[in-house]
């Protein structure tokens, strides 16, 4: 049986990836592909980092939530009487079952199993038949809750109780998306895919200025040619990263116009519309900013070759009172559903050719001044966590030797 990838050996060879771009080179495979590494990586990144869960205009109401997964947790979001939004783990206290599926408006859970009834706030209200239980309380039960931030509308949660505040870490990412009023932007809709490759592979690919050219080659994306990408420096100690991509006349927009279709964000100056803008938040949210229309991709892993992805139309406030705003923003759907299609394509068939042993370690274009970035963003984290780990004595190569 092989052993694990999870040594010193294989950490240490992180360094090649964080280095400057012009000398870095890609992740190991085994990063994509690998279920010791992905097990790993739940501790490195997901149970500490902050991540995106929806929109706070799903839960615009008292009794509203929904329900979502990511790493296999399942979780709950609920906006209570009080107005509070919270996060919460699903799972009842008593025998494991979901207590909420879906989404919906409701004034509390209610276990269907044995019908223990939770309120909005996630402390436990009524347990059928349990009074003839010894040391049973029921104030002392509740669904666990996580930490809660929102950022331009979006909402975040980290399972690390001692987690530092997000929006601090995305000042430069909220200032250059500023134009656009994302959290009074309005949602126009939401769909959810699940995927056969790493959550790293779609990340990368909706960085990628690289391809843009060459597998988009055509009149729905030739006005954003890959030549005009830049990429602002970033400290890996923030929380996002951005590339920009000018486009070669204003209000750039991906339908065979190739202009904006729908009403332009108010607020946008002319920097913005004449370029567009991908800013990331890893590991969950990616953002595609165009001057009429942002796509956003909350991104799931549920496993080291599988994921979900939550794909969220938003507007300018007021565009979907036009009569004709279904049929624009068919048509821009349309456009933009073939150029995914070809990402989604090519999204498979890397995560093929990252199982074969032939599978290299390459090296970065200028073009891809984005992937390096994320790679700044990963490798201190997965170093870190693989610290922590031989401190306490795992499985490492060092702990060994201690």
């Amino acid at each position: 049986m092989p052993s694990s990838v999870l040594t010193d050996a294989f950490f240490d060879s992180f360094e090649s990836s964080a280095v400057s771009l012009d000398r870095s080179e890609t992740l190991p495979p085994a990063c994509y592909t690998d279920a010791d590494f992905y097990a790993f990586e739940k501790s490195a990144l997901f149970d500490r980092e902050w991540l995106c869960v929806g929109r706070e205009d799903w839960v615009k109401d008292p009794g509203d939530y929904f329900t979502t997964r990511i790493v296999g947790e399942p979780i709950v979001v609920a906006r209570a009487r009080d107005g509070v939004v919270r996060a919460m783990s699903s799972v009842c206290q008593h025998r494991a079952m979901l207590v909420a599926e879906g989404k919906g408006n409701t004034r509390g859970f209610v276990c269907p199993y044995h019908h223990w009834v939770y309120g909005l706030d996630g402390r436990l209200v009524n347990a059928p038949a349990m009074e003839r239980t010894c040391d049973f309380h029921k104030s002392s039960v509740r669904l666990p809750e996580f930490k809660v931030e929102t950022w331009l509308g979006f909402l975040f949660i980290n399972f690390d109780p001692d987690a530092k505040p997000l929006a601090p870490r995305l000042k430069a990412v909220t200032d250059a998306v500023a134009g656009y009023d994302l959290e009074h932007a309005e949602s126009a809709s939401v769909f959810t895919g699940q995927f056969a490759w790493n959550w790293k592979v779609m990340f990368e690919n909706n960085n990628d200025g690289y391809h843009a050219s060459k597998l988009h080659q055509g009149p729905l994306h030739d006005f954003v040619p890959s030549e005009l990408a830049t990429f602002p420096d970033a400290d890996p100690g923030d929380a996002g990263f951005l590339r920009f991509n000018a486009t070669l006349h204003p209000d750039a927009s991906f339908n065979p116009t190739q202009k904006a279709v729908l009403p332009v964000f108010p607020k946008l100056t002319d920097l913005d519309r004449g370029r567009m803008t991908f800013a990331n938040v890893p590991p969950t949210l990616s953002l595609v900013l165009t001057s009429d229309l942002v796509i956003y991709l909350i991104l799931r892993a549920t496993g080291p070759e599988t994921m979900e992805q939550d794909t969220g139309i938003l507007v300018a406030p007021g565009a979907q009172e036009d009569p004709g705003f279904s049929h624009r923003l068919e048509m821009l759907m349309t456009s933009a559903g073939k150029i995914i299609a070809q990402d989604m394509h090519v999204d498979g068939l890397v995560q093929e050719g990252l199982r074969s042993r032939f599978a290299p370690r390459g090296r970065y274009s200028w073009q891809e001044g984005a992937q390096g970035q994320f790679n700044q963003w990963l490798v201190p984290r997965y170093r870190a966590a693989w610290a922590r780990r031989n401190r306490r004595g795992g499985t490492g190569t060092a702990a060994a030797a201690e």
